[in-house]
């Protein structure tokens, strides 16, 4: 199976780019590198297809500039994989460790659970995971039922997987980690790993999308947080439903 592995990358983080190929070179691991937009430098009204009401009443808080650079950059990632001629990506942020046996262990995923669309390769938290399959290569493939589990730092989507992200994804209201475990809304085929594939690296540390204290900044309070609440919920019985699917 032919996979392609696509790195997004600011253009003023190039170093972390650097570190990265220079380990891909050391793995035989070919990257491709998708410069990501940069959600600091752009003015609010350049933020194209963003819901923003839709965004403050689903998730309770403003929109991050780089969350806002992020979601567009994921799409970028995708709509240049779709142009290839690759049957399968691989779509990583330049903050994550690559290790060897990538490429092997994500066609063993795909072939041990053929339904798959989207599977999450890295994630902060598996809980109440409910297998659906064990790789070749020993990776457990299936479902969390708690989530968002977050991250969108690695990823693997097929091809019909990136038609449908960019169909139903194309509008941004909810952040990408969080959009791309939607598979309910989106149609697509969404699982993950128990254990992580890759995990990131000491570039991680330094986030270029925001702190913790920007996303408490933004956060809404009280009566107008209420709506966020019931919305999230609800959502929460539609993920539990799909992963039991």
């Amino acid at each position: 199976m032919k996979i392609g592995i696509y790195v997004i990358n600011l253009a003023r983080s190039r170093a972390r780019w650097d570190g990265l190929s220079q380990k891909a070179d050391k793995l035989g691991i070919l990257l491709e590198r998708v410069e990501g937009v940069d959600g600091a430098a752009l003015a609010t009204e350049e933020r194209n297809d963003l819901d923003l009401t839709s965004f403050l009443r689903e998730n309770g808080r403003a929109v991050l500039p780089g969350e806002y650079g992020c979601y567009r950059s994921h799409l970028l990632a995708v709509s240049k994989f779709q142009a290839s001629e690759h049957e399968a990506a691989i779509i990583l942020e330049d903050d994550v460790e690559l290790a060897a046996g990538l490429v092997e262990r994500a066609t063993a995923i795909l072939e041990a659970v053929p339904e798959a669309e989207l599977v999450k390769l890295l994630n902060h938290r598996t809980k109440w995971f409910r297998k659906r399959a064990t790789s070749r290569l020993g990776d457990e493939v299936g479902r969390s039922i708690h989530g968002p589990q977050g991250s969108a730092a690695c990823y693997l989507i097929t091809r019909s997987g990136a038609e449908k992200i960019l169909k139903h994804m194309k509008v941004m209201r909810y952040p990408v980690d969080v959009a791309l475990e939607r598979g309910w809304h989106t149609e697509l085929g969404v699982f993950t790993v128990r254990l992580n594939v890759l995990n990131l690296s000491s570039a991680s540390k330094t986030t270029e999308i925001a702190t913790r204290d920007d996303y408490r900044k933004g956060k809404f309070r009280g009566p107008r947080r209420a709506i966020t609440h019931l919305l999230r919920a609800l959502d929460y019985i539609r993920r539990i439903r799909y992963c039991l699917s």
